[in-house]
């Protein structure tokens, strides 16, 4: 690379422990934590519940304050206030007005930044459009599906139009299509060159949408790297090869005994579930009344 890329998260020795009335300690939440998220990558904080991702995340935010260690965000403290004018911030539970619809959700944010009302608007119009609730956009928050509060909820997070977006299992509760459809949305964020942290226990989220990944579990960093690279399996070679004949196949197979190598598979790749899913899905409303696939059962 030619420039280097900048440091928008760093956290040095990071450290949480909660304490009792007593002053004993009663958690440690996390261990020295050494971090660096730079700008226009989606970083994925990987971990079961309990192993300190949503811990990590309120220390970004200054929501709570490090037992020791340093935290800087966007080149300042994590105390410094100043810095949030340009964080967005999705919990694991929204807590939005549930009696205001969405476009007086996203101006009573906007207001709370002190938006100059045509930019509000304006932004307001261009999030609703973003996150795909055009159709829903006067109707009242409680009569929102909880894909459809997520989505509203996200784009609250975006009204100031923020640098580093901070997202706390932003797939929870979703169903397939609409976890589909929230991380389109954070591929289209870092498409835009926001810097994205997503905290998340479900595997298959983070491997779709994140360029690097911490594994965090009892509160430790056990594990940092791209994510091609951790999934990696060095001592195994793939060879994808469409239309192979049966004599070819057989010469292969031949090729790999001789050379006293182990054929650990040889057959058809698979596709994930979610694709087939989706693909079974977007098949249907294309073709109403298809109800049978290749291969398939009659039911």
């Amino acid at each position: 690379m030619g420039t280097e890329t900048k440091i928008v998260v760093e956290t040095k020795n990071l450290t949480k422990i909660y304490r009792d009335f007593w002053g004993r300690q009663k958690v440690r939440a996390l261990k020295a934590l050494d971090l660096e998220i730079r700008q226009g990558e989606v970083f994925g904080l990987l971990g079961p519940n309990g192993s300190g991702k949503t811990t990590t995340i309120k220390l970004l935010l200054g929501l709570l304050f490090p037992t020791s260690g340093e935290v800087n965000i966007l080149g300042r403290p994590a105390s410094d206030v100043g810095k949030n004018e340009k964080i967005g911030y999705l919990p694991e539970e929204s807590y939005l007005y549930r009696f205001l619809n969405a476009e007086e959700t996203l101006d009573f944010y906007g207001r709370l930044f002190n938006m100059p009302g045509a930019v509000r608007r304006q932004r307001v119009a261009q999030l609703i459009s973003m996150v795909g609730l055009e159709s829903a956009k006067k109707r009242q928050l409680r009569e929102y599906s909880k894909g459809m509060t997520r989505r509203i909820g996200l784009a609250q997070a975006l009204i100031n139009d923020p640098d580093l977006i901070l997202l706390d299992e932003p797939t929870s509760g979703l169903d397939p299509i609409g976890t589909r459809n929230m991380k389109d949305l954070i591929l289209e964020l870092k498409a835009q060159g926001k810097t994205v942290l997503m905290s998340s226990h479900l595997l298959a989220d983070v491997q779709d949408v994140c360029d690097r990944i911490g594994i965090l579990y009892q509160g430790e960093l056990k594990e940092l790297g791209r994510v091609e690279d951790l999934l990696k399996i060095g001592e195994e070679t793939e060879f994808r090869v469409k239309g192979l004949s049966a004599d070819a196949k057989a010469k292969i197979e031949k090729i790999v005994q001789e050379d006293k190598s182990e054929l650990v598979f040889s057959g058809n790749p698979t596709t994930s579930l979610e694709d087939l899913f989706l693909n079974i899905i977007a098949e249907s409303e294309a073709r109403p009344g298809k109800r049978v696939r290749g291969g398939g059962t009659n039911i």
